[in-house]
């Protein structure tokens, strides 16, 4: 046995010795704001230097631990106390967003700055649209013109993807909302946005944020309507997007009428009771009939437990489709509408695979059921139908258009006989 007493592990390496300024630089907010602070006054107005000097200074200061302060710096000049106003105490800057000119160049240019030192620095990432998001809080604390000049570095930031439209959610603060600040600097910022991309880059950022559907919450709640929305935004040169919003809310009112449409269907209403609520909201909301027969035939389809199986599912279709065939018709009162059922069928056959064989005798039962009349099932067969499926479809169809044709040209036959 080994009496000795065993060695205990030992960590070997270089040390590196570091000094005690560092130390506080690093660690020191009040040191940390003065380095970048004195580093600002230093590169002036020149925004490339600026951007090289936070580059480098990273190395040597704690952007982790006080990302707020030198965001707050770079936006405002110094620190920010709550409600806006810059803190009286503590070093600042005469070289920030807030004094820089008020065009949209200088804001580029700025957006510039910040995403090449958030690129360097990943981490800042999330730092930097907190910070985004109070300074949105504090609107009001800040003059008109430095409400525009951050508007516009928003807007041109949102377009480039540099932060996420979640940013938003806090232009929806009841006090901002109330004075009216929040829409004026939605303007400034949309027009930025669109300005840098188009309106589809704004929609697509809302809509993956779930803001598509907001928007009218920059307005008080006996302001926020599509009318007034509309109003507000056209006037101020932003048509798209009062267009964006008027769609946003149809498409919205859409699915709620397709949601309580199914509730009636599974309610077991009356035909007679679901056509008619169906008028009455066509009336109200100035739905028009090739829209409505989209949802209607959405919800018809969207009310049954469909069969996995092929060969059961067609059995299924006809049977639940001979039943709803009434509202089905109440809604085809023109060819237009007659088309666009006929299309969203196809579609619809072309989407649930188990129903590419059921597209025929759909047709069919709603040609029999004096739903589709033959010149739109014609027309559909020789120029309007859609590239889904079409080749199968147009195969399956192929009989059954021989037979319409000679039965027209039957019937033309003798009705010249007859004369």
């Amino acid at each position: 046995m080994n009496n000795q007493k065993q060695q205990k592990p030992t960590l070997t390496g270089q040390r590196f010795k570091t000094r005690k300024r560092d130390e506080k630089e690093r660690f020191d907010p009040t040191q940390f704001q003065e380095s970048i602070v004195q580093g600002l006054n230093q590169t002036g107005t020149d925004l490339e230097a600026v951007a090289k000097f936070l580059d480098a200074s990273g190395a040597k200061l704690d952007y982790r631990r006080y990302a707020e302060t030198l965001f707050d710096i770079l936006v405002a000049g110094g620190m920010l106390a709550p409600g806006g106003t810059l803190s009286d105490d503590l070093t600042r800057t005469e070289f920030c967003l807030f004094t820089a000119s008020e065009d949209l160049e200088t804001m580029q240019a700025y957006a510039q700055v910040f995403n090449k030192l958030i690129r360097r620095y990943k981490y800042l990432e999330k730092g930097f649209e907190e910070e985004i998001k109070k300074l949105l809080l504090f609107l009001k604390g800040f003059t008109e013109s430095e409400r525009n000049k951050l508007a516009m570095l928003a807007g041109i930031l949102l377009a480039n993807g540099n932060i996420s439209a979640s940013i938003l959610s806090s232009l929806f603060n009841e006090n901002l909302v109330k004075e009216g600040v929040s829409a004026a600097f939605a303007v400034k910022l949309f027009k930025s946005w669109i300005n840098e991309k188009d309106i589809n880059s704004v929609a697509a950022s809302l809509r993956k944020v779930g803001m598509d559907n907001r928007l009218m919450e920059l307005f008080p709640a006996n302001k926020r309507s599509c009318e007034h929305f509309s109003k507000y935004f056209t006037d101020a040169g932003l048509k798209e997007l009062s267009d964006f919003a008027r769609n946003q809310q149809s498409i919205g009112a859409r699915k709620e009428l397709q949601k309580e449409l199914q509730e009636l269907m599974s309610r077991g209403e009356t035909l007679k009771d679901i056509i008619a609520y169906v008028r009455e909201e066509m009336k109200k909301t100035s739905i028009s009939e090739q829209t409505m027969i989209g949802i209607v035939w959405t919800s018809v389809m969207s009310a049954v437990e469909w069969n996995k199986k092929e060969e059961l599912v067609t059995e299924q279709a006809i049977k639940h489709l001979k039943q709803y065939s009434p509202l089905l018709k109440a809604f085809t009162s023109q060819g237009l509408s007659e088309l666009t059922l006929l299309l969203k069928i196809q579609e619809y056959c072309y989407d649930n695979i188990h129903f590419m064989k059921a597209f025929q005798k759909i047709v069919v039962l709603l040609y029999k059921a004096d739903v589709l009349s033959e010149e739109v099932i014609l027309k559909w067969y020789a120029e309007s139908h859609v590239a889904k499926g079409k080749s199968v479809f147009l195969e399956q169809m192929k009989k059954f258009v021989e037979w319409l044709k000679n039965a027209e040209e039957e019937s033309e036959s003798e009705e010249e006989e007859a004369d």
